[in-house]
């Protein structure tokens, strides 16, 4: 396969993209867990911009670079979770303290992307390779940054949008979703793989495709 200077530019670009949505998204999950009294990612390490220090096998490496070479429209993965002490944070911050914890990286996805995309608009065409690299990161930072904010917010067990609806439940009053997904919890990796190699992930990926029309339009 004959790679050209533009070639190279997108798969850079897109690597740094993923990076810095990955490893962002989980150190706000360590930053604001840290807030609530929580010290177990900062002792760890894990709210260091170093990416070594988040990479998981699959999530980083394995999956990102099967999209890449399949030529996906969209490339997406993960970071190793940053370890939390949900007693102390339902302790000093209860289940509305928790809930935080839970959609920081979410948060921090929705903000990068926005940002992103403002700061795109203002860009003229690029002529230069420089000025296209620029270009393309931020434009995948956009792209990457939604995915990743959506496929997060499946309400999957261990998933930010399972852990949303439990302490959003619990602080109902009510422990069903929660004992469900102690029941489910064991059979994660096998519905997320379901739904990555079935239709069922163009249904749960749907939202990406608005957000990016809302962001991207203004290109």
């Amino acid at each position: 396969m004959d790679i050209t200077s533009i070639d190279v530019i997108k798969i850079t670009a897109t690597i740094l993209a993923l990076i810095v949505a990955t490893v962002g998204h989980e150190i706000m999950h360590g930053k604001v867990a840290h807030s609530y009294g929580d010290s177990t990612a900062f002792n760890a390490g894990r709210l260091s911009i170093n990416p070594i220090k988040h990479l998981d096998i699959v999530g980083s490496i394995i999956l990102p670079l099967i999209l890449i070479v399949l030529s996906s429209p969209f490339v997406f993965g993960w970071a190793k979770p940053v370890p939390i002490h949900i007693k102390t944070i339902l302790r000093n911050g209860g289940y509305g303290g928790a809930i935080f914890v839970s959609l920081a990286g979410v948060i921090f996805n929705i903000f990068t992307a926005i940002l992103a995309s403002t700061i795109l608009a203002t860009m003229q065409e690029p002529n230069n390779l420089s000025d296209a690299f620029v270009y393309y990161f931020l434009f995948q930072l956009v792209v990457i940054n939604v995915v990743l904010a959506v496929f997060n917010m499946w309400p999957l067990p261990k998933f930010d949008g399972g852990n949303f609806l439990v302490y959003f439940s619990l602080m109902l009053g009510t422990d069903k979703i929660l004992n469900l997904y102690m029941k489910l919890a064991p059979f994660t990796l096998v519905i997320l793989l379901i739904i990555l190699f079935t239709p069922l992930q163009e249904i749960l990926f749907s939202p990406a495709f608005w957000i990016w029309e809302k962001l991207l339009l203004q290109q």
